[in-house]
């Protein structure tokens, strides 16, 4: 069999695009891998996440959940349910390191700004407003 012209540029062409996919998500597998490495504590942050999730999933309303759902809209629906879970993890942090009784916005609001990257900060700004939430007592949040 002769390799050469189209067909060789063809498994060429193929060799690099199956590279290329597999490094992406060997990429995307090593940082899941990374969360769930123990840290000294003997827990990893998915296991302090769920275990956040679990303390508080009584706080959480029908209203609140659906705010929740709004806010994460606008990321990908392939990152959705990690982005949802891991910014209501951080949320039932705040939660339980405030006693609060119930989940409301002010809380749902500041766990989504510290759980989120900087990077993701316009976005979120842009649907606070969508949403018509004054964005002033988080500016602090927003600039740190």
């Amino acid at each position: 069999m002769d390799l050469s012209g189209w067909f060789l540029w063809f498994i060429l062409f193929w060799v690099v695009v199956l590279i290329s996919l597999m490094a992406i998500g060997g990429f995307f597998m090593f940082r899941k891998f990374l969360k769930a490495l123990p840290k000294a504590d003997g827990k990893s942050d998915l296991d302090w996440q769920n275990m956040f999730l679990d303390k508080t999933i009584h706080l959480w309303g029908d209203e609140e959940k659906a705010l929740l759902l709004e806010l994460v809209s606008p990321v990908p629906e392939l990152f959705r349910q990690v982005a949802k879970e891991k910014i209501a993890g951080k949320i039932g942090e705040l939660a339980l390191e405030e006693n609060a009784p119930k989940i409301n916005l002010d809380l749902i609001v500041r766990g989504y700004i510290i759980a989120s990257p900087k990077r993701d900060h316009k976005f979120l700004l842009k649907k606070l407003t969508q949403m018509q939430i004054d964005t002033a007592p988080y500016d602090h949040l927003l600039q740190a």
